[in-house]
């Protein structure tokens, strides 16, 4: 008895999971057929729009970088040490200030030997100058002195005037390879690094700087503007834009510089805009968002990004001339979210499939019945 319930029991969930596991298999493929209807009734490969021109204002969304109006690495020219730092990180400097003494004893040594070799040879210049003074005063006098004694005094002195002029440039060039030893700033600024300290020795072989300085009193936005913008952007135009650490804040920029030639890598031009950095605001690499307006003087015809199809073939649109395909070549401008800017031998009125791939034919039939839009 028992063992014919136990039977009942599991029939009853074979049935019911069989029925459930059907059920389950109807509405996926009654959900699939929905979706493929769906998309059989969105998807028009020869949905078509009417091109007319227009002059929006476009925004050009870039993002730079701010850099020191300038910026200067400060090396050692002759090997040397550190003898004295006079300045740190953030200290502000005036032009022509000492930051670091260095010390070479060779060196001062040298200078020390070359400046007695000019006031040696300098004593005998002088005294050999002398004696020609008084032989040419002594020759006025008509067969005072020989004309040879004259020729010799002449040659000597000559002699003596070339060996203190070398003299005088070889102290003139360790004396100035002395100089070296005192590190000045090339303009006014601010600290920003230093990598040494007192005692250190220090070569013009050395990859890190000394110290760096800056002047960050005005900075640069630098830009690369896209090939197809750079007509629409010129000097004295003004750059709004905002940084990263203050989103909320928006400064203005005024072009100043553009470089007159495009990047071969990249296909963009560089320009600067400067900013007056009052109050070090801003500091100096500090990545810049701007949004650039970009405003035609004419109307030009703008398409859907859709519609330009780029390929080895060329870049081109297709147009439909009695209902058949004709592609149609066109250069790429300005860029907006959805449409972009394009010049070709288009013309007002003229339809173009909406989206345009290379897998469509030149001189492909069109169906009679298609969906027009103004683009």
């Amino acid at each position: 008895m028992k063992l014919l319930v136990y039977t009942a029991i599991a029939s009853i969930f074979v049935f019911t999971a069989c029925n459930s596991e059907k059920a389950e298999v109807k509405e996926e493929k009654k959900t699939e057929s929905k979706g493929m209807g769906g998309m059989g009734m969105m998807m028009n490969p020869f949905e078509t729009v009417v091109v007319a021109k227009s002059n929006p204002l476009v925004k050009l969304q870039l993002a730079g970088e701010l850099m020191p109006d300038q910026y200067t690495e400060l090396f050692a020219k002759v090997n040397s040490y550190v003898k004295s730092i006079r300045v740190d990180i953030g200290d502000k400097v005036s032009q022509g200030q000492v930051l670091m003494v260095l010390e070479a004893p060779e060196i001062q040594s040298q200078v020390a030997s070359a400046k007695a070799k000019y006031e040696a040879q300098n004593a005998i210049y002088l005294s050999t100058k002398s004696t020609y003074d008084r032989m040419l005063n002594a020759d006025k006098t008509e067969g005072a002195i020989a004309k040879d004694a004259i020729d010799q005094i002449t040659a000597r002195k000559l002699s003596d005037e070339a060996q203190l002029n070398a003299a005088k440039s070889a102290y003139e060039e360790i004396r100035d390879i002395d100089n070296y030893l005192v590190i000045r700033s090339p303009f006014a600024g601010s600290i920003t690094d230093r990598n040494v300290d007192l005692g250190a020795y220090v070569g013009p072989m050395g990859k890190t700087p000394l110290l760096v300085v800056q002047d960050n009193r005005k900075l640069r936005l630098n830009l690369s503007i896209p090939e197809a913008s750079t007509p629409y952007i010129k000097q004295g135009d003004t750059i709004r834009f905002h940084v990263r650490s203050q989103p909320q804040t928006t400064h203005v920029a005024l072009v100043t510089r553009k470089s007159g030639s495009l990047d071969a890598k990249f296909r963009a031009e560089k320009i600067e805009a400067d900013f007056a950095n009052g109050g070090n605001v801003l500091k100096p690499f500090m990545v810049a968002e701007t949004v650039i307006p970009l405003q035609n003087t004419v109307a030009t015809f703008f398409v859907p990004k859709m519609a330009v199809v780029e390929s080895g073939m060329g870049v081109y649109v297709i147009r439909v001339e009695n209902g058949k395909t004709k592609n149609v070549p066109v250069s790429k401008g300005r860029m907006m979210p959805d449409k972009v800017e394009v010049f070709g031998e288009l013309n007002e009125g003229d339809v173009i499939l909406k989206m345009g791939t290379e897998e469509i034919l030149e001189g492909t039939e069109i169906p009679a019945k298609t969906e027009m839009k103004k683009s």
